[in-house]
């Protein structure tokens, strides 16, 4: 999987450079996000304080924010531009490498057309998805830790105030906390995305064979049972799944919450503005969210584990060598 474009001199420049350039993008498109973190603070603080500023205060902020929002948004339309292209080469240098030894099998390989296009082509999509959010999450991380440590300064509860650095230490405990319960909750979930594309090829397939032969091949009966067990399959999945976003859905409504709690009271004693308490509320959420991002993308991460399983099993078929 990773072999085919990453160890390959066909592609090097395309994986090295290419990877090279998103992470430059999302270097500077993590520096814009502090920015307007930045921003946060001085906006909200005017809009506390109405009466010591005027009109023109407003406006410039306003001219502030698009300043660094602009550039925002045309790089990252760029970024999301040049990383489906990336993804795309990666799919391209898979599907070949994959056809190479495919084509020298001699013993049939059941599903072996799903996966040289089907699961390749969704490797390939969840990678550019996930991967660019791993990358982002990661530099926000450490764009943000410093800022959230910081500003911990400001907590005036009772539990928290004597703990440096108190906001960075829920955020990551909440995170731990919560990828934890998840993995608990989700833990059936890999094994039945993997079952489910099994009954799916199965199915896919007798219809195919009925294109070109519909007097032996996808009768009535034998669609039924396929369908039945692809129902039964489907059934499972939507159960679990069920109550996995139960608790996905609890948990993000939850840290909505958690940095007001912990920074009301000091909102309201003075010892912070309106502004700081606004700019917390954002790096919470970013730190929080970098934290998170497996919790975030359980579903997809899920996903990605079955489409590896099967993809690895398919190399061991056609004799695949790293």
């Amino acid at each position: 999987m990773f072999s085919s474009f990453f160890a390959s001199k066909k592609w090097a420049l395309w994986a090295y450079l290419g990877a090279l350039f998103l992470l430059l993008s999302l270097y500077f498109q993590t520096k814009f996000t502090v920015d307007i973190n930045e921003w946060y603070r001085k906006f909200y603080d005017i809009v506390q304080n109405v009466s010591q500023h005027s009109i023109d205060d407003f406006w410039a902020s306003m001219v502030e924010f698009a300043k660094i929002a602009f550039p925002y948004v045309f790089l990252a339309t760029i970024t999301g531009y040049f990383t489906r292209i990336w993804a795309f080469k990666w799919r391209e240098a898979m599907t070949f490498t994959y056809i190479k030894y495919w084509r020298n099998v001699k013993n049939e390989i059941e599903g072996s057309s799903q996966r040289i296009q089907e699961d390749i082509y969704r490797f390939a999509k969840i990678v550019e998805s996930l991967g660019l959010q791993v990358a982002s999450a990661l530099m926000k991380l450490f764009a943000f830790l410093p800022i959230l440590w910081e500003l911990s300064s400001g907590v005036n509860i009772p539990i928290l105030k004597d703990f440096e650095g108190s906001l960075v230490w829920v955020a990551l405990l909440v995170s731990i906390g919560g990828l934890v319960i998840s993995w608990f909750v989700g833990i059936m979930l890999p094994g039945l995305e993997y079952n489910n594309q099994k009954v799916e090829a199965a199915f896919r397939k007798e219809l195919v064979y009925g294109e070109d032969n519909k007097e032996n091949f996808a009768q009535i009966p034998t669609l039924t049972e396929l369908f039945t067990g692809l129902k039964f399959n489907y059934n499972r999945l939507f159960l679990h799944y069920g109550y996995f976003d139960l608790w996905i859905n609890f948990f993000s409504q939850l840290m909505i919450i958690v940095p007001i709690l912990i920074m009301g009271p000091g909102l309201f004693s003075g010892l912070i503005t309106l502004g700081v308490m606004m700019q917390v509320n954002n790096a919470f959420a970013q730190v929080r969210n970098s934290f998170s991002i497996f919790i975030n993308n359980w579903t997809t991460i899920t996903e990605l584990r079955s489409i590896h399983k099967r993809l690895k099993e398919f190399e061991i078929n056609i004799g695949y060598k790293i």
